[in-house]
């Protein structure tokens, strides 16, 4: 419990290798995440080897932490796997859809937050990359994924080479509901973003924009109208590829 609530997200992390045995140790400690009906519909590509990180870092903006970690994980939806299985056993996988990728994705992503809870647990520090479904099509090609198998999230693993401060988060009030789902007054709404507004972060943020709110940096600069519908499209033209839009 301790681990989780002093999660950092670590960018600069320092030259030491982490040994096989520790990370197939954390990978073990992964896959013990919870799984849709049993099935695992996911992988993970592990990458360590300096040109693979130099070929994948414009596909996270050039972040510098995906070349300085020491290993780069690729969590991806996986029904690749499971398919051939099915199809070995004389069964008829009907697992080209939609929902059929959220499955895996949801999948890929439970062993993903198990993977950083065991590596944080040893001491070494994650970044999430948010990137990944960004430049699917990109990543799909340096790691060579087959139909059936999309990227949906990355994490850069190391011994950490600094320590920041915690990342700040919404009260547990603003995120939890008794029972039902209790919509947000204007009340709430001020009183639940009022301590994130008033961080000096936040207020720079604002300032070196130009623009007059927290709010307007996240939908002006950060997270753009233009810039979502880019990648949606692009997201869903990757799953019609992949072999997941057939309905």
């Amino acid at each position: 419990m301790k681990i989780l609530k002093q999660h950092r997200t670590i960018r600069r992390y320092t030259a030491r290798e982490i040994s096989d045995a520790l990370l197939e140790s954390i990978l073990e400690s992964g896959i013990r995440a919870s799984t849709t009906g049993n099935i695992q519909v996911y992988s993970v590509i592990v990458t360590r080897d300096e040109e693979m990180k130099e070929r994948l870092a414009p596909c996270h903006f050039n972040q510098p932490m995906v070349q300085e970690a020491p290993v780069v994980l690729t969590f991806c939806a996986d029904f690749n796997r499971f398919n051939k299985w099915c199809r070995q056993r004389d069964a008829e996988p009907g697992y080209d859809n939609f929902l059929s990728f959220v499955t895996a994705a949801i999948d890929a992503l439970l062993v993903a937050q198990n993977v950083c809870v065991a590596a944080e647990n040893e001491g070494l520090g994650i970044c999430y990359l948010g990137t990944t479904t960004y430049m699917a099509e990109q990543i799909i090609d340096i790691l060579e994924l087959p139909s059936g198998v999309v990227p949906v999230t990355t994490v850069t693993l190391g011994y950490p080479a600094e320590q920041p401060p915690l990342n700040d988060r919404l009260p547990l009030e603003a995120v939890v509901h008794q029972e039902r789902y209790s919509d947000y007054s204007a009340e709430d709404i001020d009183m639940f973003y009022e301590e994130k507004e008033a961080f000096d972060s936040s207020k720079q943020f604002v300032e070196e924009n130009g623009l007059k709110t927290l709010a307007q940096v996240f939908t002006k600069v950060r997270y753009k109208k233009e810039d979502n519908i880019t990648f949606s499209n692009k997201l869903l033209a990757v799953l019609k590829k992949q072999g997941f839009m057939n309905q």
